[in-house]
């Protein structure tokens, strides 16, 4: 059973969840976090940190749609290892509604 990051990452991408991961299971988009299912160990100690309440486990409801677009991108994204800044107004993108159709993109982040 892994975690997966859902929409509420997308234009926040704070890193508190991948300085904690022991197994770093975490890859960078440009607007959001994945987590590799295959690799996460559902130790759980990512979803406490995560300021905008972006990470559940995949027996939620809500992960089910997030579980395949985190495989997707975790295959193709930069693999995170250390914590970095969020991005810059992602205190004021905590919360929003619809972030997915509205922010969401395939780009690579920067590790």
């Amino acid at each position: 059973m892994p975690y997966v990051v859902t929409e509420q990452c997308i234009k926040c991408k704070y890193t508190d969840c991948v300085e904690v991961c022991p197994v770093d299971c975490f890859y960078e988009g440009a607007t959001m976090l994945v987590i590799h299912p295959d690799e996460c160990i559902d130790c759980g100690v990512c979803e406490p940190e995560c300021p905008a309440e972006a990470i559940v486990p995949d027996t939620e409801p809500v992960a089910e749609r997030w579980l395949e677009l985190n495989r997707e991108y975790a295959a193709k994204w930069p693999n995170l290892t250390r914590k970095k800044d969020a991005l810059p107004d992602a205190d004021s993108f905590k919360g929003v509604p619809d972030k997915f159709t509205k922010f969401f993109t395939p780009d690579a982040g920067e590790s």
